[in-house]
């Protein structure tokens, strides 16, 4: 896949280790689906209890993971998800907005990989805005503020 300026585009991002460690201190994670490099397709195996998933960006690979997030979330398990704030997408609309909590960030996420022309750098921020979709564990989902119910049938 091609970047905006015809180079080729990696999409092989980390997350920064401070934003990690934040959220890992709030929903203390036991599985990452996709981290980076990995040797097994998160999307083809069961995921742990409180995950951690930063997709590739890609069209075709974030829907995949958002969809997947929401089926683990139909069997009890939580996600949070760190994804482009794209409001205006199909999964954005039928699968996050009624199911999870959304938590958009302020400014834009410096990720750590390295860029089109294979440098190392930790400065690369995205071309969108962040934010966190989290589908708490256990079944329940997000109302308002503070507030949530059992979940609802699909």
């Amino acid at each position: 896949m091609k970047d905006r300026s015809g180079l080729e585009s990696i999409d092989d991002w980390a997350t920064p280790k401070w934003l990690y460690d934040e959220l890992d201190a709030e929903f203390h994670f036991n599985f990452d689906p996709c981290p980076l490099h990995a040797d097994f397709d998160g999307l083809a195996i069961g995921w742990g209890v409180s995950n951690f998933v930063n997709p590739p960006y890609n069209r075709i690979d974030k829907p995949k993971f958002i969809k997947k997030a929401y089926e683990q979330w139909r069997l009890g398990r939580g996600s949070v998800l760190l994804i482009p704030a794209a409001t205006g997408t199909k999964e954005f609309h039928d699968l996050i907005l009624p199911h999870a909590e959304i938590r958009f960030l302020r400014g834009r996420v410096a990720f750590e990989g390295l860029n089109s022309k294979g440098e190392l750098t930790t400065t690369k921020k995205g071309m969108h805005d962040s934010m966190l979709a989290i589908f708490h564990a256990g079944g329940w989902e997000w109302v308002t503020v503070g507030k949530f119910r059992p979940m609802t049938a699909a």
